[in-house]
Formats: structure tokens, sequence, C-alpha cells
């Protein structure tokens, strides 16, 4: 995984790892977790895209590569209750500083981390 220190909105960063590199990064284990941890220390923004998106139509999480969501690291009171969908939808974002997961509005622009193959 590469750590893209340009800001984007979500749609923006998805698009960019898909024609620069593969995807998003999927965090499905703790392994993965940790390894994300290290990468996103460099980090300019607070927050940090990953390939986590909600469907508001159907109310849950899921991952841009087709998984679902069984390994959970979601800061206090994000992902697990109702989201507000008022503002669109919304995507999740690591915390530079924790490595916590955050449910944030698809349009904040931060950096991002993009799986290689």
């Amino acid at each position: 995984m590469i750590l893209i220190k340009e800001k984007k909105t979500w749609k923006e960063a998805l698009r960019y790892c898909r024609e620069n590199h593969e995807d998003l990064v999927s965090v499905e284990t703790k392994q993965l977790q940790d390894w994300v941890e290290f990468v996103i220390k460099p980090a300019s923004t607070d927050n940090v895209w990953v390939g986590l998106r909600h469907t508001c139509t159907l109310s849950f999480w899921f991952w841009v590569s087709g998984e679902s969501v069984c390994y959970q690291n979601w800061a206090p009171g994000n992902g697990t209750g109702v989201e507000d969908c008022s503002n669109g939808e919304r995507s999740g974002a690591v915390q530079s500083g924790s490595g916590k997961w955050v449910s944030l509005p698809q349009t904040q622009t931060l950096n991002f981390i993009c799986s290689t193959v």
C-alpha cells in the first residue's frame, strides 16, 4: 500500500487509485490495520481515506473490494449507529493519530491510501 499526500475527495481518491495503482485500500484484518497505521504516519491531513463506503439506501458499510466489514476499528460514535445521510453518502477514513476509523462526508479532501499490486 502507498500513502498519497494529495488532498482529494473520496471519489477523486478512488479514481486516482484505480487509475494509478489498484484500489483504495480495504482493511480486512488486524495485520492490515497495523500496516495502515504505519503507512499513515507522514500524512498531512488529520484523517486519511480508505476504501470504506456506506450505502444510505441499504444502511450498511462495505469495502470497495466487495468484502463485507468483518474486522472493525471504529472510533467511538462512528460506524456503528445510524448514519446521517442528509448531506449525501458517507465514506470511511482512518484518523492519522489513533488509527481509528471515522465516518465522514465524502466531499472532504484528505490524503488517502492506495493498495498496490
